[in-house]
């Protein structure tokens, strides 16, 4: 029985060639891998000896050869393929062991590897079914259950691997090679560095890159879910094969395992802190319920700023994803030990005896130490038979290009509640309506089938606390029942997109109940 090994991340490979050479198997090698195992004293025959040729282009074609290929892809239950190798003097090659250059830790041509994908994919298809075939190792962390089996077999004088083995392995190894050419593709879809530059000198802000004409996703499962979204369905989170994500570096101090609304709310929650406190330059909280916020709050003391964002909706903060853009310290712990509980506090650190005392007075709250999330891709949301696609959300406009369409213009402090409720109200699910006033959205009106519950909605829940605050609309106006029922909840400034078809009649009503208004010219529609 003959190995061709041939490696990149040599993580236990003189291990392995030791022990399957023990076990009768001759070693075939290349490379930098041929010259590990020869100075570990594993007996090894080098490919060139094998092939009769030199590796050539500073080691492009190594293995791209007629007696490497044909030893794997004969088949062995076809008696005109064993003739075939018999008459060219080929010997049958039974397990390949190899993985591929690391791409993604420094993409260009370079790392673009040929011969290791052409020995992958060969080896996997022809896996064989029960009279045969030949195996495919591409992970490390294979090497044991292979060995254990090939040992239990009765090694090279018995045979391989059983079929059910190498359907496994044929598997891996397919999904293997599919990941690397999607990182290849996400890096050639990536603005070439000229042309970087030039987005970077330009005066004006760029477009969105156009979407791409593909999308590749390659995902590996790294975190099974306590349950799905309800507790009969499974769950689990995938990441892009061999990158790390935020979730990678989050570490959970306490609590019950996360569940998948417990993922999908903790993320909704994390992004919006950041964004949040980043647009703020302050101490930032934000509790989501369902994936919408129903407090959020920015200011200088964390411990204050929570307790604004608890008390926005304290009957929704229960059983809410708490998030914190800053270290939690013991004067905070202590109000949300006075607080209703949360099923999961999200920050960036924690001052000493606070997690202790979570898991004393909130034994079931997941406690979760995290870095800042990461970037944001595209965004991807399946339906039935396919997938929709579109950049990321942003924040298209700033506050300074806003346009003032009322007689009133608004105050200093007015144009800073405006500002905190467009942000918060960007986060909210359609139809959203947010009024808020001092850095706190005291009314959140979410995902209301038309514009004005939604603002009722809002108002009801703000009680008067917005009063000369802001009130925010993530879309038009159409009509100035709006603008009446922001008056109503007595904010001083209303600041939405503009562009509907009777924006003068609801910037003349706005000028009737003395209110100033913004036109963001942009929408933040979310679904």
């Amino acid at each position: 029985m003959r190995a061709l090994i041939s490696v990149w991340d040599k993580t236990g490979v003189v291990d392995f060639a030791t022990r399957l050479s023990g076990l009768g198997w001759e070693i075939v090698s290349s490379g930098g891998t041929a010259a590990a195992l020869a100075d570990a004293g594993v007996p090894v025959l080098a490919v060139e000896d094998v092939t009769g040729s030199p590796e050539m282009l500073d080691g492009r074609v190594k293995t791209l050869h007629p007696r490497i290929h044909g030893g794997i892809l004969a088949d062995r239950s076809k008696p005109a393929h064993l003739a075939s190798l018999d008459e060219h003097g080929i010997a049958a090659i039974d397990l390949v062991v190899c993985n591929l250059y690391p791409f993604r830790s420094d993409p260009g041509p370079e790392l673009i590897d040929i011969g290791g994908p052409a020995m992958v994919r060969a080896a996997a298809k022809n896996h064989g079914d029960e009279s045969g075939g030949v195996g495919v190792v591409v992970d490390p962390a294979d090497y044991e259950a292979v060995l254990e089996e090939l040992t239990a077999s009765g090694g090279a004088a018995a045979g391989g691997l059983s079929a059910a083995t190498r359907r496994r392995l044929a598997r891996a190894a397919f999904a293997h090679t599919a990941a690397y050419d999607a990182a290849i593709v996400s890096w050639l879809d990536e603005p070439a560095a000229g042309d970087a530059a030039g987005v970077a000198e330009a005066d004006e802000p760029s477009e969105p890159a156009p979407l791409p004409p593909t999308v590749h996703l390659a995902l590996e499962r790294v975190d099974e879910c306590r349950y799905g979204e309800n507790p009969h369905h499974l769950g689990a989170r995938y990441r892009p094969v061999g990158e790390s994500t935020w979730w990678d570096h989050a570490y959970q101090h306490s609590g019950l395992a996360l569940s998948y609304l417990n993922f999908f709310d903790a993320d909704a929650a994390w992004r919006i802190v950041h964004d949040l406190g980043d647009a703020e330059g302050s101490s930032a909280v934000v509790i989501v319920k369902h994936a919408n916020p129903c407090g959020t709050a920015a200011g200088d003391v964390l411990a204050d700023v929570y307790q604004r964002a608890y008390d926005c909706d304290a009957r929704s903060a229960f059983g809410g994803i708490v998030a914190f853009n800053q270290i939690v310290d013991l004067d905070t712990v202590e109000r949300i030990e006075a607080a209703a509980q949360a099923d999961l506090i999200i920050a960036p650190g924690y001052e000493d005896g606070v997690v202790e005392r979570l898991e004393a007075k909130r034994r079931n709250t997941r406690v979760l130490e995290a870095p800042r999330p990461d970037e944001a891709g595209l965004s991807l949301r399946q339906i039935n038979g396919g997938w929709l696609v579109q950049s990321p959300h942003t924040f298209a406009s700033a506050p300074g290009d806003w346009q003032v369409v009322t007689e009133r213009r608004p105050t200093e402090g007015e144009m800073a509640d405006a500002r905190f409720a467009w942000r918060v109200c960007g986060h909210v699910m359609s139809n959203a309506i947010v009024l808020a006033r001092d850095r706190t959205a005291w009314g959140i009106g979410a995902g209301q089938q038309n514009r004005v519950e939604s603002g009722q909605l809002a108002a009801a829940k703000a009680d008067g606390r917005a009063a000369g605050g802001a009130c925010a609309s993530d879309a038009f106006y159409p009509f100035g029942d709006g603008i009446e029922a922001a008056a109503a909840a007595g904010v001083a400034v209303v600041v939405q997109p503009g562009g509907a078809l009777r924006d003068d009649d609801v910037i003349a009503r706005a000028n009737e109940l003395g209110l100033a208004m913004l036109f963001t010219g942009e929408r933040q529609f979310r679904h």
